[in-house]
């Protein structure tokens, strides 16, 4: 069993010979460190179980040195040691995290036992987040659903890396899972009760993207009115979760690096340097190392974000999940819906089963919720189940469809997408009864945008008792436009 690891910071040679001598004879190991800049520079270098820390130092004072400390680590049990005069502040200094406050001259063994009780707790804090990890339900993990040996691993880098400030790079395909990993990695630190904000991102210019980043002062550009927080201090103490990072632009990958390495930023049009105590977490379902090659990724903000990768299996690589996943989603959608409804037919499954799953778990959810509302009996029927999943291969530009089976028209890309979308739209609105911001839910777009695609293919939603195919209005091939798929 390894010592706790105590480091005094005191800037009296005196007091730190006395306070060595004291903990080392009762087997604590013991660092030292005569100023606030000494001990944060000591930290960084190798963690310790607990500080002991004089309120009075030159230069960075004690309360200057706890915020630092509470940056880094905020369940750090931290012991201050003050004057007489000097109480006040020490009340002070426990409003800011402090574990405890003695006053000088202390008593050996009041020392020794504050010392314990910070240390205990700092252990049961562990063991607490240790015990939630330990207590999930089989195939279970804080939200993530499979028990197989890659989704086990998956876990295991999850329990190994939750607890630390390390950044961590999630890498999968759309649709695997990847915020959900993220979140299980905030609920698993020491950070699950701050902030956890996502940012997407792709879907905004870097202008935009800087100003909800770091925010802005008023007056920084036209329509600036007021002055505004950026995600990064919304964040503090929390965690700020970077969904597909790949698309970020170089200028912004720029600022993100310093933010990372240093800690620290400025708002838009602003002079004030804010600090902030941020993890990081990144998602992308690109390679990065090749983007980094191709110039279209920062190979500094790369092995920044790279220290530790998860690698989320696509779900046609860990099948064996696919019968726990349908439960855990009928589940969820018969209450929803409040329908009886209690699982597959075993012909079901199996099409299920051998599906590939383009779109991974979010795609099975999709389906899983439309054959709940469809569904006839308490059983999901193969019947109920949407085209592309009953027989794969018959829906033209499908993923993984022979190209030497498919004739000359199959080939023209425009026409097969827009016909795939057009039948996608179709069933979603089934599954509806017709209700457009509904299929837009199940289709994982904005109802914005499912009315676009409605009118750009010439479709309006089903009336209540026809089927999708009796409202869809072709369109004209000779309209410029008119097959354009939605991206």
């Amino acid at each position: 069993m390894s010592l706790p690891r105590i480091l005094v910071v005191d800037d009296e040679e005196v007091m730190r010979d006395v306070l060595g001598s004291v903990l080392g004879g009762e087997g604590y190991s013991v660092r030292f460190a005569a100023t606030g800049p000494d001990a944060l520079a000591e930290l960084k270098d190798a963690p310790v179980d607990a500080v002991i820390l004089d309120l009075m130092l030159p230069g960075m004072s004690g309360l200057e040195v706890l915020d630092e400390l509470k940056r880094m680590d905020e369940n750090l049990p931290v012991l201050m040691l003050t004057a007489q005069a000097s109480i006040e502040t020490a009340i002070a200094a426990m409003k800011k995290g402090a574990f405890d406050y003695v006053t000088k001259p202390f008593k050996h063994d009041e020392l020794l036992i504050l010392l314990q009780k910070a240390l205990r707790q700092s252990d049961l804090v562990d063991e607490n987040r240790a015990l939630k990890l330990a207590i999930r339900p089989q195939g279970n993990f804080l939200g993530l659903v499979g028990k197989s040996p890659r989704m086990e691993q998956v876990y295991a880098l999850i329990q190994q890396a939750g607890p630390a400030r390390t950044t961590v790079l999630i890498n999968g395909e759309s649709g695997t899972g990847k915020e959900l990993v993220a979140k299980a990695l905030h609920a698993s630190s020491p950070r699950a009760e701050r902030p956890f904000i996502v940012v997407n991102s792709g879907s905004l210019p870097h202008e935009l993207l800087e100003s909800n980043l770091f925010g802005h002062v008023k007056g920084a550009f036209t329509g600036a009115f007021y002055s505004k927080k950026g995600l990064f201090e919304l964040a503090d103490k929390g965690t700020l979760f970077f969904d597909e990072i790949g698309n970020v632009s170089m200028e912004t990958q720029a600022k993100l690096l310093r933010v990372i390495q240093e800690r620290e930023f400025m708002r838009l049009g602003g002079t004030e340097i804010v600090k902030v105590d941020v993890r990081i977490i990144a998602a992308t379902n690109i390679d990065l190392r090749r983007a980094v090659l191709e110039g279209r990724f920062r190979e500094d903000l790369f092995y920044r974000l790279n220290v530790i990768t998860i690698d989320l299996p696509p779900l046609r690589a860990r099948k064996e999940d696919i019968p726990a996943l349908v439960q855990h989603f009928i589940t969820k959608y018969a209450k929803d819906n409040g329908r009886n409804v209690r699982g597959f037919t075993r012909a079901a499954l199996e099409k299920v089963i051998d599906f590939d799953w383009p779109g991974n778990v979010r795609e099975l959810e999709n389906t899983v919720e439309r054959g709940v509302v469809l569904a006839a009996s308490d059983l999901i029927d193969e019947t109920e189940l949407p085209p592309q999943v009953r027989t794969p291969q018959a829906a033209a530009g499908a993923p993984g469809a022979d190209a030497t089976t498919m004739d000359r028209d199959s080939f023209n890309l425009k026409r097969a997408a827009a016909e795939f979308e057009q039948r996608m739209i179709a069933v979603a609105l089934e599954a509806a009864r017709g209700i457009q911001k509904d299929a837009a839910r199940i289709l994982g777009v904005k109802p914005t945008t499912l009315n676009e695609m409605l009118k750009r293919h010439r479709m309006i939603a089903p009336r209540k008792g026809r089927t999708p195919g009796e409202d869809v209005i072709e369109a004209d091939e000779g309209e410029e436009g008119a097959d354009e798929p939605t991206h």
